[in-house]
């Protein structure tokens, strides 16, 4: 089966050096899924060379035309630009630490290859709305990005969330009446507020939900367990312990 070229746009998820030149870049392409492509040449000290390894840093947005071929673990990639140019997200360090807590859930989550547009532009617009958020929104934002980023991939949470159903019981990702058996559940202002980030249709409306950073932090371990026993061999984020620091 030849190559077969292909325009697709790209969100780079990690960057590994090979050789003197050259790298091996870990992208969600919104075609292909996550992919694995090598770049020759990029980090050469050349006039022609310069800056190229720039744009495979983590949370890049780019326009791709990539060589694609199935049978392949290790694709290339014949052309590459800036999709969308950041302002904020590769030098503020806040924008930075949520960005790329985003990057590594996203990475843990994709196992396979296999397209999914939907995801991508759900995460490409997380990743916009985060450039030019601020205060409680970005703070807010690595919460409501854990929450909805469960949609797409098959455990996401029923928001039944009243009176009658204030225990949230995260080995089914509901709202219950009761209280669960096993120890894997949030009640009080958890609970209720898990069932506001899950009504939040966009990052613009996080700026109603106002919450104290311990609290916010506690969460985002809460919904990291939650991903743990929903994907196999999640393991710990490596992420969460810096972004508890740096948004405290």
């Amino acid at each position: 089966m030849p190559d077969k070229l292909y325009k697709t746009k790209g969100i780079v998820l990690r960057t590994v050096k090979y050789g003197e030149t050259s790298v091996i870049v870990i992208i969600f392409t919104e075609l292909f899924g996550v992919q694995s492509y090598l770049v020759n040449g990029v980090r050469t000290s050349t006039k022609k060379g310069t800056g190229k390894a720039n744009l495979f840093q983590p949370t890049a947005i780019l326009d791709l035309v990539v060589y694609h071929n199935e049978l392949k673990q290790l694709n290339r990639i014949k052309e590459f630009k800036w999709a969308r140019i950041y302002q904020y997200i590769l030098s503020d360090v806040q924008k930075n630490a949520v960005a790329l807590f985003m990057v590594e859930l996203l990475t843990k989550c994709l196992k396979q290859p296999e397209g999914n547009p939907e995801l991508f532009q759900f995460a490409e617009d997380c990743f916009l709305q985060l450039d030019t958020c601020k205060g409680t929104v970005m703070a807010n934002l690595p919460l409501f990005f854990a929450l909805h980023l469960t949609h797409f991939f098959g455990f996401r949470f029923t928001d039944e969330y009243d009176e009658q159903h204030p225990f949230l019981d995260l080995q089914e990702g509901s709202f219950v009446s009761e209280q669960p058996y096993h120890p894997n559940f949030l009640e009080g202002r958890q609970a209720f507020v898990t069932s506001q980030l899950l009504k939040a249709q966009h990052p613009a409306e996080l700026e109603e939900i106002k919450l104290h950073h311990d609290f916010r932090r506690n969460l985002l371990f809460v919904y990291e367990a939650y991903y743990t026993l929903h994907i196999p061999d999640f393991g710990k984020m490596k992420t969460l312990p810096i972004l508890r620091e740096i948004l405290g």
